[in-house]
């Protein structure tokens, strides 16, 4: 009958003992949550990683800078962003209530990257192979003269793209005639009998062979 007392005596101090501890560990846990902002112009910094220091766990907060989880007064974290500064925050252990709220300011950080020298060759030895055989003219008018040649000049206009005027006077005068033919059919060159004669007189003059010829 004793031994029975004694184990019912045991088992009530273990559940008082764990359900004071549980009430304890209760006590000692917060939602912390608060918002992530630049120091200059308070913008919120998104994506920044908020840990809890020597441990791995934490959040992220979100595009608005905002984070809340769950962690423990005395708690070390650890605020880091590309671009800012680390800082930390303790959380004090004289919190009276399970939540708390934080604004926390990141500096920004300066890198300064080393200087990178880009190359068109893979090699500087192929760079003086290349400029070597170079075919340089001998003055600066010979390389005029080539460069302003009617042939040269040419080929560089067939093969260059509108510039942004030509572009827009061309998108105007589309819809320019979008809007002229509103209402009714546009005219179609098939059934002109002024285009085919026209036609007619360029294929007998032989104007599309010369063409070809010149493509050629």
């Amino acid at each position: 009958m004793m031994k029975k007392r004694n184990h019912a005596l045991l088992l009530f101090l273990l559940v008082f003992l764990t359900g004071t501890f549980a009430k304890a560990q209760d006590n000692n846990l917060i939602q912390f949550s608060g918002v992530v902002v630049t120091g200059d112009s308070l913008k919120p910094v998104p994506y920044t990683n908020i840990i809890i220091k020597n441990t791995y766990r934490g959040t992220v907060s979100d595009y608005y800078g905002f984070f809340s989880f769950v962690a423990k007064k005395t708690d070390t974290l650890e605020f880091s962003c590309l671009g800012y500064k680390t800082s930390e925050y303790i959380i004090p252990d004289t919190l009276h209530s399970n939540k708390y709220s934080l604004i926390q300011i990141l500096r920004t950080d300066t890198f300064l990257l080393k200087e990178t020298i880009i190359r068109p060759w893979p090699t500087q030895e192929q760079f003086h192979e290349a400029f070597i055989r170079l075919n340089i003219p001998d003055d600066d008018l010979e390389r005029a003269k080539r460069n302003l040649a009617r042939a040269e000049m040419k080929e560089r206009m067939e093969q260059s793209g509108m510039d942004g005027s030509m572009n827009y006077k061309y998108a105007m005068q589309q819809k320019q005639s979008q809007l002229y033919y509103v209402g009714q059919y546009a005219p179609n060159n098939l059934l002109n009998p002024i285009a085919w004669a026209q036609f007619i007189q360029a294929w007998q003059r032989g104007d599309f062979k010369k063409k070809k010829k010149t493509e050629d």
